[in-house]
C-alpha cells in the first residue's frame, strides 16, 4: 500500500514527517489489496489536506490520486473488480495500482492456472483502466468533501 501511495507523493513539500495509514477491510468479497489502496489513498489526502489548511506544509503534497483495481480471466472472460468466488476460480489474477491520470505505478499479475497471452494482458489493463475510472469518480468526491 505504501510503494503505491508513495508514486504521488511531493516529498519536499510533505516534509520531515511519517503518515502511517493502517488498513482493515472490514467486509470484503475480494479485492482487499486494492480496497485497501483505494481507501488509504482518501485517508491520506485527508490527512494532507488538513496539513495544508493548518499551514503546517506549503500546499497538499499528493498530486494526484491513486487508484486500484484487480483484473482476471474468469473462464476464458476478463473481468474487472472480481469478487471472492471469480478471483479463486481466475485462471489469471492481476492487481493494477494507477495514478488518477491513467499512468501505472504497479501491474502485478499471476497465470493461476493458465498462462495469457500479451493480448489479454492489454485487454485487462484496459480493463483496469475502465473500472478505474469509476473508482476516480468517487475518490473525487470525497476529496471535494463530499461522500460516497
Amino acid at each position: 500500500v505504501g510503494r503505491s501511495l508513495r508514486a504521488v507523493v511531493d516529498f519536499e513539500a510533505l516534509g520531515e514527517r511519517t503518515v502511517t495509514i493502517d488498513c482493515d477491510v472490514l467486509q470484503a468479497d475480494g479485492g482487499t489489496r486494492t480496497a485497501s489502496i483505494n481507501g488509504a489513498w482518501i485517508a491520506l489526502w485527508q490527512a494532507c489536506r488538513k496539513l495544508a489548511a493548518k499551514g503546517a506544509v506549503p500546499r497538499n503534497p499528493v498530486r494526484d490520486h491513486v487508484v486500484a483495481v484487480s483484473v482476471g480471466i474468469v473462464g476464458g472472460r476478463i473481468l474487472a473488480d472480481l469478487d471472492y468466488s471469480e478471483d479463486s476460480g481466475a485462471d489469471v489474477d492481476m492487481n493494477v495500482v494507477m495514478t488518477g491520470n491513467g499512468r501505472l505505478i504497479e501491474v502485478q499479475g499471476t497465470a493461476e492456472r493458465e498462462p495469457f497471452t500479451r493480448e489479454q494482458l492489454d485487454e485487462m489493463l484496459s480493463a483496469a483502466a475502465s473500472a478505474g475510472k469509476k473508482i476516480l469518480k468517487v475518490q473525487r468526491r470525497f476529496a471535494e468533501g463530499g461522500s460516497r
